[in-house]
Parts: structure tokens; sequence; C-alpha cells
């Protein structure tokens, strides 16, 4: 257990922050399967662009305590007023973020982009910090390029100017999701801070989540896009840490059950037919890894599952209403559980 300001995180697991991934619904789900904190999408600074359905909808701050919101933008004045916003509106965690490598965010000089301005950096913080009597995490990259790796420097200027907790994606701007994430960097974070340290970057497993802790001494994993399509993984690194045991996989039916929750709640969330849209890359997701643990049992079909997988995803995609994507989701499960009762 951690804390973040006055908040207990009971699990050293966290939902990484992701554009278009981490709405309400998901969040709330990944919550429930074992996540000690999770946190919004990013919502931009300036609040003349909150009147968008879009951030409409990712202003909403209806999550188990507490509720943890994710700012960008790259002016402290505009930064410090839309967090005093979004405590107003609930939140009880401001999240900066100083890590997304995204060209449309670094562009507008924000995201990871900041990282080249230390002086930036700490005006901004200062400034967000000052604003609200919340608490204020930050969210960075070792650096912005391989040459020029300054996270030390940043986490620093980070816990002198008040931020409570800060999560380090092992990669620079410049790296992207590009190439394996490196931990020495955060070690080193860990080491010259007493703030909480998040490790980020590449955790899919139980296995990695224990050796990054292990490897770098941090507090906690935030998990990204492992947690795409298999939210289960939250509560089998908690079982794995705490037991040194591996979790049992989610059958076909807890499979069918959680799936049909999710898509249910964001057809509530975002209404039937833009819920129904949304549902289509969840889905994806979690048929991805389907589709992988029916090869490893399988292995000579290899062809015919990636085949069957393949185009029930192409039939599902072409999909408008909810009820018939209840309907092909319960004909799919119901086909894969026969095929691995045959497979048994």
């Amino acid at each position: 257990m951690f804390k973040i300001g006055t908040w207990a995180i009971a699990n050293p697991t966290i939902l990484a922050p992701m554009a278009g991934v981490t709405d309400l619904p998901f969040r709330q789900l990944c919550k429930k399967l074992g996540a000690g904190l999770v946190v919004s999408e990013m919502v931009t600074a300036d609040s003349k662009l909150w009147h968008t359905r879009k951030s409409q909808q990712r202003l909403k701050h209806d999550d188990d305590e507490p509720r943890s919101i994710q700012l960008a933008g790259n002016d402290p004045r505009v930064m410090a007023e839309a967090a005093r916003a979004n405590v107003d509106l609930g939140a009880q965690i401001i999240d900066i973020n100083m890590g997304c490598p995204a060209k449309k965010v670094c562009k507008k000089a924000a995201g990871s982009a900041l990282l080249k301005d230390e002086g930036l950096v700490r005006e901004i913080l200062t400034s967000v910090v000052n604003a609200v009597d919340v608490p204020v995490t930050l969210k960075i990259r070792t650096g912005w390029d391989r040459d020029n790796r300054n996270g030390v420097t940043i986490a620093k200027i980070a816990q002198d100017t008040g931020i409570q907790a800060l999560a380090v994606h092992g990669r620079t701007r410049a790296c992207a999701f590009k190439g394996e994430a490196e931990y020495n960097t955060i070690a080193n974070i860990v080491k010259a801070v007493t703030i909480p340290v998040f490790a980020n970057g590449d955790i899919d497993s139980p296995e990695k989540a224990h050796q990054v802790l292990e490897l770098t001494g941090a507090n906690a994993v935030m998990i990204g896009r492992a947690a795409q399509g298999n939210p289960w993984l939250f509560r089998e690194i908690n079982h794995f840490l705490e037991t040194g045991e591996k979790l049992a996989k989610p059958t076909p039916l807890e499979i069918e059950k959680v799936l049909s929750s999710h898509i249910r709640s964001l057809h509530n969330f975002y209404g039937e037919l833009m819920g129904a849209r949304i549902a289509r890359k969840h889905v994806a997701w979690y048929l991805q890894n389907q589709e992988k643990i029916a090869n490893s049992h399988t292995p000579q079909q290899t062809t015919a599952n990636s085949d069957y997988h393949r185009s029930f995803r192409q039939t599902f995609n072409r999909i408008e209403s909810a009820q018939e994507q209840y309907s092909a989701l319960a004909t799919y499960f119901e086909i894969l559980a026969t095929s691995e009762d045959k497979a048994a």
C-alpha cells in the first residue's frame, strides 16, 4: 500500500490514461478487477474546447474514489484554471500529462514535448499545485530522446514543487512506443525522490510486473496497452505479487459475462449507435486475446482458429444494433466453449 496525498492505494497496479480507451466504463471495469487506481483519458486544459461531446464525456467524474483526471496543456495559468474547474466537477486527484508522444499533442508543445523546457515544467507544476487542494500527480517519459534522458531532473523538480506521485514510462519522447522500454532510468528516479513512483511500459504479465518492481524499486506498475481486452491482468498481477502463484485465467463463461457487461455499459454511456461502434475496438481486443489462447491450446489448428476469429471480427464490425451485438457474442462464446471441450 502507498499514499497519494491522503488517499491510500491498496493495490500496486494502476490503469494508465489512454485517449480513446480509458473512458468511464473501462475505468470502472478495471477498478472492479483489481486496479488500485485508474486515471481518466487526457483532457485538454483549454476549457473553450470542453463543449464538444468528446470532452463532455471525458469530464464525467463518476469513478470509485479516488477520481484521477489527467490534464494536458502548456500554459501554467490555463492549466491551473482547468485543474480548479475539474476539482469543482468532482476530481479528487489532478494528473498532469508530460508523457504523451503523440504528434498532435507535442506540436502544441504539450505532453512529452514539455520535457525539453525544464523551466516551463516547474512553472506549470507550481501553478497547478498551488491552484487546488487535492493531490497533483505527474506522468513523464525518461526524456525527449536517448541522448537527453532528463527524467531524474524532472522528477526532482516535481517533488520540489509539491507533486505527490510520479508515473514514468520507460521510453523517451523520440522512442514513442518503438523498441523495448528501459527501466534503469526509472530505478534512478526512485533513488532520487521520496514520493511514490510508478513504473510504466511493456508490463504485460504478472512475472514482468514482479521483475520491473524488483529492478526499479517502484511503488506500483502502471498498465496501459496490455489491459486492452484483458482487464483481468490487474487481479492476476496483484495475486502473483501477494502469493508468488499464478492465478487461473478466466473461463470462457466469465469472459463472456464481463465482455457483455462491458459493452452494455458502453451502450448506456454513449448511446446505442455510438456505443455499438466504440464497442467494436474493445471486442476486437478481447477476441485477439482469445485467439492467442486458442492457438496456444491447439497449435495444429492455428490457421483455422485465426480464420474463424478474423471472420467473426469482420462480421461483428458491421453490426449497429446493441441486441445484435449481444446475440453475436453469445453465439461466438458458445462455439468457443464447444471447441475447447473438443480440444480437452
